[in-house]
């Protein structure tokens, strides 16, 4: 009897797991011979060798040379975009002989206003959306604030102020805004009469339709559009029959 449980004993003990360890049940059926296999992850001999992951000190010194040698390069470039330079600019203004320096970026609405203190070109949304900055250009209505006044080398700008003729008398165009009352604050109105007058001579003014679709580039923020086409319509005649 004594000998039977001895023999037991030992068969109990050769099926209970060592101290520390998991029975194979808890690994969802792993066998021993797959848990003495070392870890992929974990097994420093399938690594690459660590001289091959590490540098020198000396090839790390030369790779931070070459890094900082590469930022000056680049610091230079962004200085080369934004050049500390001007620009000699020769034009003619409203009949006077202009000679100036401007900065290369200046547009020619700023080249007028700041510059040359032609103040009737308005700066109304600085993105050639409004027409209140509305000049010409060698004949041709332009928004001043996208033209550079690069733009103008060597070319004519006619602004609100040089419209009317030397004699005083204001342009058949000015005095039908004033007739049809085709202005409220004021604003926008240098604009709407260079573009007015461009429109009758590029011959878009034969109708009240035609008018609204070539002046539609010129806002007025006051609503005073009935007075406007009035006007045209008016300064139309009177600007073929003179």
């Amino acid at each position: 009897m004594r000998d039977h449980n001895h023999a037991a004993d030992l068969d109990h003990r050769s099926h209970t797991a060592p101290p520390g360890d998991v029975p194979a049940a808890r690994h969802g059926g792993v066998t021993d011979a797959q848990r003495s296999r070392p870890p992929m992850n974990d097994d420093l001999t399938s690594r690459p060798p660590a001289v091959a992951l590490c540098l020198s000190r000396r090839e790390a010194g030369l790779g931070a040379a070459v890094v900082a040698g590469l930022a000056p390069a680049a610091g230079a470039q962004a200085a080369q975009a934004t050049p500390d330079a001007t620009l000699r600019l020769v034009l003619r203004v409203n009949g006077r002989a202009v000679d100036t320096v401007v900065d290369p970026r200046t547009s020619l609405l700023d080249l007028l206003r700041e510059q040359l203190h032609l103040t009737g070109a308005k700066k109304g949304c600085d993105h050639g959306q409004c027409g209140a900055c509305t000049v010409h250009l060698d004949g041709r209505r332009v928004a001043s604030c996208l033209t550079l006044a690069a733009k103008a080398q060597g070319r004519y700008v006619l602004t609100i102020e040089g419209l009317a003729p030397p004699d005083g008398a204001l342009h058949p165009m000015q005095q039908a805004f004033i007739d049809h009352d085709a202005l409220q604050c004021g604003y926008c109105t240098p604009g709407q009469v260079m573009a007015a007058v461009a429109c009758v001579r590029e011959g878009h003014a034969t109708d009240a339709a035609q008018i609204r679709e070539y002046m539609s580039g010129n806002i007025c923020r006051c609503g005073a559009y009935t007075g406007i086409v009035a006007a045209i319509q008016d300064a139309a005649t009177r600007m073929r029959e003179g």
